[in-house]
C-alpha cells in the first residue's frame, strides 16, 4: 500500500501553505497526498442536487480548488480529496494513525481565527501516533525554495530513534545537510560575577559532545550521504534550538509517547518551536 501524507484543509492561507508543503514532500518521498476537510455539519453525498442546495458545496469547492492547484504543480502526484462529517480533531487523529505524516497550518502566537489552527493543531501534534508538521503561511510561490538545512533538537536523555529516523530520512530526501542541536543550561554553581566558569563550560561541552557523537554514529553510518553537523549550546534548550533554526528548511523536535503526566503533552522545546520558529516544525513522537 502506497504511503500517504495527510493535510488538514480549512481554506485558510496557513492550511493552503501546508498543502503545498505537503505536496512537495510527498513528491520527494514517493507518497500519495490526501486533502482532508472535516466538519460535523457535513452531510452524506446528495444525489444530483443543484449547487445552491448542496450543503457541502463550499467544502467541495475548497478541496477541489486545492487539488487542482497541487496537480498543476505536481502532475505525477496522486492527490485525493476527502470530506469527513466528524469533529476535526478526531478526524485528523484518526487519519494520522494511517499516514506517514500529518501536515497542518500554524499561526504561531498570532490571533487564531480558523478551526484547524490553535487548539486543534496543537492537540493533534500532542496526541498523534505519527509525525505532525506545522506550516505557517507563505510568501509568493517563487520564494518557496526548500534549500535550508534540516535541524533536529536532541535531549540526549533516553532513546530517540524515531526522531532521528525522521530527521535523517527528510535530509536525505531533500539532499540537504542535517544539523543536530543540543542545548543545556549551565548549573548554578558555574555562574560567576563576570559570566560562566570556562572550565565548567568546557567540561559540560565535552561531555555533551561525546554523548551526541555516540547518538549520531549509527545514523551517520546508515545515511553516509547526509552531511551532518552538530552543535552544543550552553543556554536553555529552547533558546539553543530556536537560534539554530534560523534559516532552516525544517525544524524537527521530539515528543515522548509515554510521559510521566497522564495526558500526552508538548514539552517546552516543542512549544517554543511551534510558537516562534519561522520554518515548518515537525513534531515526532518517540520512546
Amino acid at each position: 500500500m502506497e504511503p500517504v501524507i495527510t493535510v488538514g484543509l480549512d481554506g485558510s492561507p496557513e492550511s493552503l501553505s501546508a498543502a503545498r508543503w505537503a505536496a512537495d514532500e510527498a513528491g520527494r518521498r514517493g507518497c500519495a497526498l490526501r486533502l482532508l476537510h472535516a466538519w460535523p455539519t457535513l452531510v452524506p453525498e446528495p444525489v444530483k442536487v443543484p449547487s445552491e442546495a448542496d450543503q457541502n458545496y463550499w467544502a467541495k469547492r475548497m478541496v477541489d480548488s486545492a487539488r487542482a492547484e497541487l496537480r498543476g504543480l505536481h502532475p505525477d502526484l496522486a492527490v485525493a480529496g476527502d470530506l469527513v462529517a466528524d469533529d476535526a480533531q478526531e478526524a485528523l487523529l484518526r487519519a494520522a494513525s494511517e499516514s506517514a505524516m500529518t501536515v497542518l497550518g500554524s499561526r504561531g502566537l498570532e490571533l487564531v481565527e480558523s478551526y484547524f489552527l490553535g487548539d486543534i493543531s496543537m492537540a493533534v501534534a500532542a496526541h498523534a501516533r505519527g509525525p505532525v508538521v506545522l506550516v505557517r503561511a507563505e510568501g509568493p510561490r517563487s520564494e518557496l525554495v526548500d534549500t535550508g538545512d534540516v535541524v533536529v533538537a536532541l535531549k540526549l536523555r533516553g532513546p530517540c530513534d524515531d526522531l532521528l529516523a525522521f530527521a535523517f530520512a527528510t535530509a536525505a530526501a531533500r539532499n540537504v545537510p542535517l544539523r543536530a542541536v543540543h542545548g543545556q543550561s549551565p548549573p548554578l554553581h558555574a555562574y560567576l560575577p563576570w559570566g560562566v566558569d570556562h572550565e565548567v563550560a568546557d567540561d559540560i561541552t565535552r561531555d555533551a559532545r561525546e554523548r551526541l557523537d555516540h547518538t549520531l554514529r549509527p545514523w551517520r553510518e546508515k545515511y553516509p550521504r547526509v552531511e551532518v553537523a552538530d552543535g552544543i549550546g550552553l543556554r536553555s534548550p529552547a533558546r539553543a534550538v530556536l537560534r539554530s533554526a534560523a534559516g532552516a528548511g525544517l525544524l524537527v523536535v521530539g515528543r515522548r509517547r509515554h510521559h510521566r503526566v497522564p495526558a500526552p503533552r508538548l514539552g517546552p522545546v516543542a512549544q517554543a518551536a511551534i510558537h516562534h520558529a519561522r520554518c515548518p516544525v515537525a513534531v515526532v513522537p518517540h520512546e
